[in-house]
């Protein structure tokens, strides 16, 4: 539990500055665990790339909650049984997939309009936003 909190002080910080200065002191903090440290080391230039996007952008691209919350729901319909074969698990997949779509079809994101307004500032996103905001 502490490890984590650790680490959310590092992609949780402001800035990649105050990033690099949290992971330093997630990497004294627990270097008795050499393993960890050196995962989280050698894959650190990825969450380097975080700090590209604004803070309200960051937080969606790091929270699993909507991927947490897809692979509970299949889990719970293919839980309740045996398959006949590949398609038939394939066609309850889909129609979780489509009664997914349909419950958060109305769902907002938080701050969406700072999400958006932080994506349009990026010449890369603009064109790909602007097709589906008409």
């Amino acid at each position: 539990k502490k490890f984590t909190q650790e680490l959310k002080k590092v992609y949780g910080a402001p800035n990649l500055k105050a990033a690099a200065a949290a992971f330093e002191s997630f990497c004294r903090t627990w270097e008795q665990y050499p393993g960890a440290i050196e995962v989280w080391k050698r894959n650190f230039k990825f969450v380097e790339q975080l700090y590209d996007y604004g803070s309200d952008v960051r937080r969606i691209m790091y929270t699993t909650n909507a991927i947490e919350s897809i692979n509970s729901s299949f889990r719970k319909v293919t839980k309740k049984g045996a398959f006949p074969n590949e398609n038939a698990l394939f066609k309850l997949l889909y129609l979780r997939c489509t009664e997914l779509e349909k419950k958060w079809n109305n769902g907002t994101i938080r701050d969406w309009s700072k999400v958006l307004n932080q994506l349009m500032v990026n010449e890369i996103f603009t064109s790909r936003i602007e097709k589906y905001l008409k």
